[in-house]
């Protein structure tokens, strides 16, 4: 069996000083940069994701961090009003899924909206199950 102490997911970014600002100013958490140049991102319920400087950095076409949020169309309201653009997909582009105006997928699942940081990595805001 394996074991481990504890376990983090991660991502590149090309720019960390703008992911930095993103993530801490933009999204609001709490964000501590590491001896190695990393971003430590302290995730809502105990959490930890690194980001981390690559200059061949290719933006994930994938959704690499959701948050799950108890009023999507609300969260879209707040994420819209700091500039952050949540209409990214096309209808066509999901498989079926249709997006209202404001990028939100309703009726397909839980309710979910995606949106870029600024390295054009795909993240979501998804309605909670609890």
């Amino acid at each position: 069996m394996f074991t481990t102490e504890a376990a983090f997911s991660g991502f590149s970014v090309d720019d960390i000083e703008a992911a930095e600002a993103f993530y801490r100013d933009i999204l609001g958490l709490t964000v501590e940069r590491t001896e190695m140049r990393t971003l430590m991102v302290k995730l809502p319920g105990g959490g930890e994701h690194v980001i981390y400087p690559k200059p061949t950095h290719v933006p994930a076409d994938f959704t690499v961090l959701n948050f799950a949020v108890s009023d999507v169309d609300r969260a879209v309201t707040e994420l819209n009003d700091l500039g952050v653009v949540t209409k990214i997909y096309a209808d066509d582009e999901l498989s079926g899924v249709r997006t209202d105006e404001r990028g939100v997928a309703k009726g397909f699942g839980p309710d979910i909206a995606w949106f870029r940081d600024p390295a054009g990595n795909v993240l979501s805001v998804i309605k909670a199950d609890r």
